[in-house]
C-alpha cells in the first residue's frame, strides 16, 4: 500500500467533503499530491488523527524533520512554502514548541478572551445598526458586511494594528489562504507581508499599548536584554524541569514576526468562516433555528455543530514523521514523509458521528467531538475567542432580524482553497427589523 498511486488534492477546494470521504475510504493514510507536485500522506479518520496529533513521532518542524525541505528539493519557490517556512509555535516541535507557545499563551489567556465580550457585543451592535440603516428589508452579503467585519475589528484591535495596515493585511491574508496561486504570486505576497509586519512591529515598539503585539514585543525584548538574561535563563531552566522544555527563552525577531503572523491570520480567517457557516446553516435549516428559539438548544450548540460540519480550516499543513509510523492495515508512513491532517474529514467521520454525519443537527450528541481547533499540544489558542465571537454574532443577528432568509436558491460558492473552508459570499434578505425594546 505504500506504493499506491497518489491522487491530487484539488488546490481550489472544489469539493473538499467528497475528497475527504475518498481519503477515509482508502485506509488509515493514503498518498496524495499537493499543489506543486509535493507528495504527502493524507489522514482522514478521526481516531487515526487523534492518535497522530499526540504522537511524539510526529513533528511540525520542516527544518528538522522534512528531508526534502532540508535538502532544498522543496524550497521557497513552492507555492505553499510559507506554511512550513515560518518559525513559530505552529511549526515547532518538542521543547521548541513549548518555548514559542509560552509567550503567546501568557499574553492571550482564556480570561483575556472572555474579557472581550463587552467589546464584541458593542461591535456586533454597531454592525447590525449599519445593516438595518443601509439595507432595510433588503438583501445584503453577510460575509462582507457582518462576518468579515466583526473579527477584523476585534482581532486588529486586540493586536494593536494601525488602521493604515488593515487594507494591506486583508489583501495579504486572502492570498495567504489562496492555495491556487502561483509560486511567483506566493513569493510576492510573502514579501508584502514582511514589509507590513516590519512596519507594525516598528510602530508598536515606538508606541506600545495594551495589545498582543506590544506584549509579545516586550517578551522578546526583555528576554534579549543583557540585564535580564540571567533571570530569563533561570526561568527557562525551571520550565524545562517542569516538562516545558526551553532551549533559549527569548524569541528571535523572526520568531516574533512569525508568531504575530500566525496569531492574527488564524484569528481572523477562521472566525469569518465560522460565523458564515453558523448563519448559513440556520438560515437553510429553519427547523434547527426553531429548536434554539424554543430553548431546546443553545447558541453554543450551534457553534459546535457548525465547527463540526464545516471546520474553518479543512486541512492542516504539514506534519512530518520523525521515524517510521505503522498506521495498521499494511500502511507505514516513512521517516521524513509529510503528513496532511484532514480536520474537515474528522467532523464528518461516520464512525464518530453516524450515517447522517453530513446533516446539520444542533442536538447531535457528538457535536463537540470535532478537531476543528486541533488536538493535543497544538490546540488553537484562539478557540475561546472564536467561539465567543460566533455565539454573540449569530444570537444578536437573529434577534435583530427574526425573518431573515437566504436570497435565492442553490448552492453558494466557496472560497478557492483547500485549507481555508468557508463561503465566498452569503447573500441574505434581512426582512423587517425586530422592534427595539425601550
Amino acid at each position: 500500500m505504500n506504493r499506491q498511486c497518489p491522487f491530487a488534492i484539488d488546490a481550489l477546494g472544489g469539493d473538499v467533503h467528497a475528497e475527504a470521504a475518498r481519503v477515509r475510504e482508502q485506509g488509515p493514510a493514503t498518498r496524495v499530491l499537493l499543489p506543486g507536485g509535493v507528495s504527502a500522506w493524507a489522514v482522514g479518520r478521526s481516531a487515526d488523527m487523534r492518535r497522530l496529533l499526540v504522537d511524539p513521532r510526529v513533528s511540525k518542524d520542516a527544518y528538522r524533520h522534512w528531508p526534502a525541505w532540508i535538502s532544498g528539493e522543496v524550497g521557497e519557490q513552492w507555492p505553499l512554502a510559507i506554511w512550513v517556512s515560518v518559525q513559530n509555535m505552529i511549526t515547532a516541535y518538542g521543547s521548541e514548541h513549548a518555548r514559542l507557545r509560552r509567550p503567546a499563551a501568557a499574553a492571550f489567556t482564556a480570561r483575556r478572551a472572555a474579557g472581550l465580550r463587552p467589546r464584541i457585543e458593542e461591535v456586533v451592535g454597531e454592525l447590525l445598526e449599519d445593516l438595518a440603516a443601509s439595507a432595510p428589508g433588503g438583501a445584503v452579503d453577510l460575509r462582507t458586511r457582518f462576518a468579515h467585519e466583526l473579527p477584523t475589528r476585534i482581532v486588529f484591535e486586540l493586536f494593536g494594528i494601525p488602521e493604515h495596515s488593515w487594507g494591506p493585511l486583508h489583501k495579504i491574508i486572502n492570498a495567504f489562504f489562496d492555495t491556487g496561486i502561483t509560486a511567483e504570486e506566493a513569493q510576492r505576497n510573502a514579501a508584502d507581508l514582511d514589509v507590513v509586519m516590519a512596519d507594525l512591529v516598528a510602530h508598536r515598539r515606538r508606541h506600545p499599548g495594551d495589545d498582543m503585539t506590544s506584549a509579545l514585543i516586550a517578551a522578546r525584548d526583555t528576554a534579549t536584554d543583557p540585564r535580564t538574561a540571567t533571570a530569563t535563563t533561570d526561568a527557562a531552566s525551571t520550565d524545562a524541569g517542569a516538562g516545558g522544555g526551553a532551549e533559549g527563552a527569548g524569541l528571535s525577531e523572526k520568531e516574533l514576526v512569525d508568531s504575530l503572523i500566525l496569531l492574527f491570520t488564524a484569528g481572523y480567517e477562521t472566525s469569518v468562516n465560522l460565523i458564515c457557516t453558523a448563519l448559513h446553516e440556520l438560515l437553510r435549516n429553519p427547523a434547527q433555528l426553531a429548536l434554539v428559539r424554543a430553548g431546546l438548544a443553545s447558541w453554543e450548540d450551534v457553534v459546535e455543530e457548525a465547527l463540526r460540519i464545516e471546520p474553518p480550516a479543512f486541512y492542516g499543513l504539514l506534519r512530518f514523521a520523525v521515524e517510521d509510523i505503522d498506521m495498521g492495515e499494511g500502511v507505514v508512513i516513512g521517516q521524513g514523509d509529510p503528513i496532511l491532517i484532514s480536520f474537515g474529514s474528522a467532523g464528518r467521520d461516520p464512525e464518530v458521528h453516524g450515517a447522517d454525519a453530513d446533516r446539520f443537527d444542533v442536538l447531535r450528541a457528538t457535536r463537540g467531538q470535532h478537531l476543528s481547533f486541533g488536538f493535543g499540544t497544538h490546540h488553537c489558542l484562539g478557540a475561546t475567542l472564536a467561539r465567543l465571537e460566533c455565539a454573540v454574532a449569530v444570537r444578536r443577528f437573529f434577534e435583530t432580524f427574526p425573518a431573515a432568509a437566504l436570497a435565492g436558491a442553490g448552492e453558494l460558492g466557496r472560497v478557492e482553497s483547500f485549507i481555508s473552508n468557508g463561503l465566498r459570499e452569503l447573500p441574505v434578505v434581512l426582512g423587517p427589523r425586530a422592534p427595539v425594546a425601550d
